[in-house]
């Protein structure tokens, strides 16, 4: 007997946090593919700076030396020789770091979202800046806490965990001073709350002073092993390629284990095969000696967007030229800008931002805008400045009319 198929048939509902979801991550994605459009949206690596040949070289390396093993399942930690490789890495004089104190994640947003699953109950504080990144808000919001913007200058409130990203932040691109890492981590200790340090873009400086990192500042000279507060995210996606979807959270023992079971129900483990072609890359160097031509072409592509933008924009917008990372934080003259509503007038005129609302835990309508330079040459940037020109000017002229 055939099933009857009613298209109005009642389904269960979906989890109720999906209504409080958004697809403003899949939309800016695909702006990239449609025909004219510049994307200045998506926090995109240049493709057409990807290191293939090196990339192909590891495969080879990694197929010759591991063999079928590169094809199985992995132990959920990760390969170990890849963790000890990530551990040796970033240690220093003062941080001493074992493969205990690592683990290898399906990129660093994995990490993100394991550690909203091994800290976060519902109504659970975070403490973080705001704006923060989108990608940590989306992955967080299943768990359904609750924020408080993080006090860089006072006690911090009763917390899970605080979320920082130290180096040129997604998305207004800052960089806080050695002294403002410092002052976190003895909010950390003094409270007790775990810190959260995610660094996808600290290899990608053009300009300025290296800063150590939270995890090497927290260190304890002489220690045997790293058991501090500050849980360290990294990944090769900025500085390789994003496709390969390896990256790591770096911390206590006991952290990493807790991780560890989070990620078992996520993903058993990350890929096998990929992890044996990072493990080549990063023991031939292959990112660090690719580091300096992504700098180059980046900051050559910073600084077209910024000049377009004071030739442009600079009696519409201000923003501070980054010392490195991917993008270009703008905040309107005028205060009541809605750039929800001006991103139709932009689309129309075939140039794509990210509305500063999405990157604000309590989603409030935002006059700032985030700016991707690295993901298109410098005539294409140019001319998405031009057009993004001509659509606030043109939603400036129909706002009276609207309103």
């Amino acid at each position: 007997m055939p099933i009857p198929c009613d298209s109005a048939m009642r389904r269960p509902e979906f989890a109720a946090w999906m209504k409080q979801g958004n697809d403003i991550t899949q939309q800016f994605l695909s702006f990239g593919n449609r025909p004219g459009l510049i994307a200045l949206s998506g926090g995109l690596p240049a493709p057409e700076l990807y290191p293939v040949e090196d990339v192909q070289k590891a495969v080879h390396r990694a197929l010759d030396k591991h063999g079928s093993s590169a094809l199985a399942y992995g132990a959920v930690e990760g390969l170990s020789a890849l963790r000890e490789a990530v551990a040796q890495r970033l240690s220093t004089d003062r941080l001493s770091l074992k493969a205990e104190n690592v683990l290898i994640t399906t990129g660093s947003l994995q990490a993100v979202e394991l550690i909203g699953k091994a800290l976060i109950d519902p109504g659970d504080v975070i403490l973080a800046d705001y704006p923060t990144y989108l990608g940590a808000l989306d992955a967080w919001l299943p768990r359904q806490p609750t924020y408080g913007e993080l006090p860089h200058g006072g006690p911090w409130p009763e917390a899970k965990f605080a979320y920082v990203v130290p180096n040129f932040s997604n998305p207004t691109g800052a960089v806080l001073s050695v002294g403002a890492r410092a002052a976190l981590l003895a909010q950390s200790s003094e409270s007790g709350i775990w810190l959260v340090e995610d660094d996808p873009y600290g290899e990608l400086r053009y300009d300025g002073v290296v800063q150590p990192s939270l995890l090497a500042i927290g260190a304890e000279s002489g220690s045997t092993a790293y058991d501090g507060a500050v849980v360290h995210l990294g990944t090769l996606s900025k500085t390789i390629a994003p496709g390969l979807r390896v990256g790591w959270a770096v911390g206590s023992s006991e952290m990493i284990r807790a991780l560890s079971q989070a990620k078992q129900g996520s993903d058993l483990s990350t890929s096998t095969f990929c992890q044996a072609v990072a493990l080549e890359l990063i023991r031939a160097d292959a990112d660090r000696r690719h580091v300096p031509t992504l700098v180059n072409t980046y900051r050559e592509r910073r600084d077209a967007l910024c000049a377009a933008a004071q030739e442009n924009l600079s009696d519409l917008f201000e923003w501070s030229i980054p010392e490195g990372g991917m993008f270009v934080w703008m905040s309107a003259r005028q205060p009541g800008l809605d750039t929800n509503a001006l991103l139709s007038f932009a689309l129309k005129e075939g140039v794509s931002f990210v509305p500063g609302s999405v990157f604000d835990p309590r989603g409030h309508v935002s006059p700032s805008l985030r700016l991707n330079f690295t993901a298109n040459p410098p005539e294409l940037l140019q001319e998405g400045v031009r057009r993004l020109s001509r659509a606030v000017r043109d939603y400036a002229a129909q706002r009276p009319a609207a309103e």
